[in-house]
């Protein structure tokens, strides 16, 4: 595990290229998302396909992280029972709740003492993208020491509080310092939202700054045009 996490990119679950790919890109983490890049038609058909890459590719070079979908849904339950078991580097929980976090725990522990991984391998790292999310992010991140740290998601956290998302990112402000207050706290990983316009390079660089500047330790991204960009400010 790095402990220094300076990018994370996000690929979709359902597309076999970008699952391949995932080693060639140079963020320290790729996040395999079975949530929001995937219509719910095609959710147990990604689930096997990142079950799969992750059985037969080679991620050695790169941390693999998995985002599931809620508990609050079926297929949050399926995706940590069919994915836990090809031991993933770590699960991206979203909507993150301190019993939602608790109760993943003593999932992974099971799976753990049947596989025979060493309890607590698989890591944990909570979206904070609700308002109750924001209220209790120390609960949340100090929940289970599988946590290895924290991914603001402004877009989540800005529809959940009725706010416009603009690029300037002022609606934001507050979000950022609370969470950065919290993880550098407890000395954790906290990862920034990703720029959205994946041609808009000064903007990008603007943001990543302003992003180092507050106190975070990376930047997700969501295209590989965007992570050298990234690097150089994280650095």
């Amino acid at each position: 595990m790095r402990g220094y996490r300076r990018s994370i990119l996000f690929v979709s679950g359902n597309n076999p290229k970008m699952l391949q790919d995932a080693p060639v890109f140079s963020s320290d983490g790729v996040v395999f998302d079975l949530e929001s890049a995937v219509p719910t038609e095609d959710k147990d058909s990604a689930r096997l396909l990142v079950k799969e890459a992750l059985t037969f590719l080679d991620y050695s070079k790169v941390d693999i992280i998995v985002k599931i979908n809620p508990l609050t849904t079926k297929h949050g339950i399926n995706d940590i029972e069919m994915i836990a078991k090809e031991k993933p580097f770590a699960f991206m929980i979203p909507r993150a709740s301190q019993e939602q976090m608790h109760e993943i725990d003593k999932k992974l522990t099971c799976i753990e003492n049947k596989e025979g991984f060493v309890q607590g391998s698989i890591r944990l790292i909570p979206v904070i993208e609700t308002a109750y999310a924001l209220e209790y992010v120390t609960n949340i991140i100090t929940s289970t020491p599988r946590i290895t740290g924290a991914y603001l998601n402004a877009e989540g956290l800005t529809a959940d509080f009725g706010m416009k998302r603009t690029k300037e990112g002022e609606e934001i402000i507050y979000a950022r310092s609370r969470v950065v207050m919290a993880c550098r706290a407890q000395k954790q990983n906290v990862i920034d939202t990703p720029f959205l316009d994946g041609d808009d390079y000064e903007g990008l660089q603007k943001d990543a700054l302003r992003a180092r500047n507050m106190g975070f330790t990376g930047k997700a991204a969501i295209d590989g045009r965007q992570i050298d960009i990234i690097h150089d400010i994280f650095e």
